[in-house]
């Protein structure tokens, strides 16, 4: 065999053993790609995504759009070839499997945890624009989770609402943990509690539940990562009761990030007039009760997807501008915005023509 075949030949070969390899290597790595993104204002798989019975609404035009991200699964192992090509592919991002499924985390309890957030994310959406309005809503704080094989475990259930902790009265979620660790572990602390039950009745018959009961649990040292100290093994939460129905259709998503465009698209349906100018508005962030806009994960991602449905503005959390700002879609300019009163503000902006005022994003922020 001449020896240019030979040479050939063997080349050939080794690129065939190189593919089939990069085939068959595992690459510890997960792959993030623009998901679907959703009109907060209008209709999705046939009916309206924000229903809202027992108060005036309004017409809206427009669009708030939410947005995604698209992430493979956690049972799914990338080879080495695909991780290349995701690498190289612009409208995807190759992370390690590690950021999206931490500590051996399953697909199961991935799905239960972005379910739980979505909820909460909802309910804070929610008294986020009642409040930016000033309606008024109930809250109070509640035993969100119970570990298993801690003290409250069969003692305190998800639901009872916490009035107090040792006879000092609790009045937002981060009170509670604050109290319960003043102690050592192995002392006892003192949990005055709404069963669950009574709490729900209450709720239904429109009363304010008085029966109360003590429940005294001996704390243990904590054993995650953090500092050590005294735990009892629950999480604190906050419940409303709301002055009239808002629902939220909108299913097979999960996650946070979704909060401040459904508090735009109430604020929206609960006031007269257009909130968007009948512009193509996009954004993500997560909010709390009192309206503060956080970060959220893909944002690279979400602009991509919000650009190619055709948005013209995307509400960015100011923690997320500098990763956004870096490779912005041509034709869509970032808005930053810490609460919900910067996101009505910029819309305010957006439809009088007045962009050039929007606070914009930067590499630096």
């Amino acid at each position: 065999m001449p020896r240019r075949t030979a040479t050939m030949l063997a080349s050939t070969l080794m690129l065939i053993a190189l593919l089939c390899a990069g085939v068959l290597i595992p690459a510890p790595y997960s792959e993030m790609s623009p998901g679907p993104t959703v009109n907060t204002l209008a209709d999705h798989d046939g009916e309206p995504v924000l229903q809202i019975s027992g108060h005036k609404t309004y017409p809206t035009d427009g669009n708030l759009n939410m947005t995604t991200v698209r992430v493979t699964s956690a049972d799914f192992r990338m080879n080495l070839v695909e991780a290349v090509y995701g690498w190289l592919d612009h409208d995807t991002k190759v992370v390690p499997h590690d950021t999206l499924y931490p500590d051996g985390k399953t697909e199961q309890q991935s799905t239960q945890e972005n379910a739980e957030e979505f909820s909460q994310s909802q309910e804070s959406a929610k008294v986020a624009a009642l409040k930016q309005l000033g309606i008024p809503v109930r809250s109070w704080v509640i035993v969100s989770t119970v570990v298993k094989g801690t003290p409250a475990e069969g003692r305190l259930h998800a639901g009872d609402v916490i009035k107090a902790v040792d006879g000092t009265a609790v009045k937002q979620p981060t009170d509670v943990a604050k109290l319960v660790t003043r102690h050592k572990p192995g002392q006892k602390v003192v949990f005055t509690v709404v069963p669950a039950k009574d709490q729900a009745a209450a709720v239904k018959a429109h009363k304010t539940a008085t029966t109360t009961r003590d429940v005294t649990l001996t704390t243990k040292t904590s054993d995650d990562t953090g500092p050590k100290r005294a735990i009892v093994g629950i999480s604190a939460g906050t419940d409303h009761t709301f002055p009239f129905t808002i629902d939220i259709k909108l299913a097979d998503v999960g996650g946070p990030s979704a909060g401040l465009m459904f508090a735009l698209g109430i604020y929206d349906k609960l006031t007269p007039g257009s909130l968007t100018g009948g512009k193509f508005v996009a954004g993500t962030g997560t909010i709390d009760d009192n309206g503060t806009v956080g970060p959220i994960g893909g944002v690279e991602m979400k602009t991509v997807g919000a650009r190619d449905k055709g948005a013209q503005y995307f509400l960015t959390p100011a923690d997320n501008c500098a990763a956004a700002a870096k490779d912005t879609p041509s034709g869509l300019r970032l808005v930053k915005v810490r609460t919900i009163k910067d996101a009505l503000d910029a819309l305010k902006d957006i439809r009088t023509g007045n962009a050039a005022a929007l606070p914009q994003c930067t590499t630096k922020g």
